[in-house]
């Protein structure tokens, strides 16, 4: 068994203010997301200059907050929220949903499509480029909060969390999610873009299409190893509600792969002059 790191949530405080490795995590995540989709301008990957991008970047947080706190309450908890609906608004006190946060994700990006004039798959095959990365530091702030923790184990890397009330040794899901939906999917991501490029076949909406089912197939492999919601338990048979959500999550992107392939044309990015991203309009 591996000692779990004695690690406090704040970094520091100050009076009132805190700051906590948990939102220090997806400030890191957001800023190398914004960089990667200033440099998918620059490619022409997307049509659009750096002012659009801190718009195209605030859409996507609202979206993400709005989906993730909906779903959560909807799906993984509607017996305590329909009892406290006002409670929805608590956000700080926790219960966010990925694909919930994926939803609203997709919902602005076609808000923001219909906006700037642009295609739909256009900003979502950003969107899941640029999010990938972000889901291991995401993931690495669950481990620093000692949250979504994984099953009962022997493994020699086994850990014991502090906030388990159980106290036994238990899966570091968190990493093996971390590795696999951050690290291993941005590389597929890269590579897939990378071959779609060189051989011609690269089409709006492929990568988009790519990230679900990446993301839904390797994120069902890891739930076999984390603890499901206390609260809800397994959903059918031994599968977890994440692993229900995940396997609509691949019939998703199949759907979006297949669907690309039969409206989208073949197209090769141009890339963009640097006074012409620093436009305003």
């Amino acid at each position: 068994m591996i000692p779990y790191p004695n690690i406090k949530p704040e970094i520091f405080s100050i009076g009132p203010l805190s700051v906590r490795w948990y939102g220090l995590m997806y400030v890191v995540g957001y800023v190398i997301g914004f960089k990667l989709l200033q440099k998918r301008a620059r490619q022409g990957l997307i049509r659009i200059r750096y002012a659009a991008c801190e718009s195209m970047i605030t859409h996507i947080i609202i979206g993400m907050l709005l989906g993730a706190r909906l779903v959560y309450a909807l799906v993984y908890n509607w017996d305590y929220y329909s009892v406290n609906p006002l409670h929805i608004i608590r956000i700080w006190e926790g219960g966010l949903s990925f694909h919930g946060a994926a939803l609203g994700m997709m919902v602005a990006c076609a808000f923001f499509a219909r906006k700037n004039k642009l295609r739909v798959y256009e900003v979502t095959d950003s969107l899941g480029y640029c999010a990938a990365p972000g889901l291991f530091f995401g993931r690495m702030g669950n481990f620093f909060n000692a949250e979504l923790y994984g099953r009962a184990t022997d493994v020699p890397w086994a850990m014991i969390f502090p906030t388990d009330k159980e106290q036994i040794p238990r899966h570091p899901s968190q990493l093996y999610q971390g590795i696999t939906e951050g690290i291993v999917l941005f590389l597929v991501l890269f590579f897939y873009q990378r071959y779609l490029i060189k051989t011609g076949r690269l089409r709006h909406g492929l990568v988009g299409a790519m990230f679900l089912m990446g993301y839904g197939a390797l994120r069902f492999g890891t739930e076999f190893f984390r603890e499901p919601d206390a609260q809800l338990g397994f959903v059918l048979s031994s599968l977890s509600m994440g692993q229900v959500l995940c396997v609509l999550t691949v019939i998703a992107g199949i759907a979006m792969h297949l669907h690309s392939l039969k409206t989208m044309s073949v197209f090769k990015p141009k890339q963009q002059s640097e006074a012409e991203l620093q436009k305003i309009s």
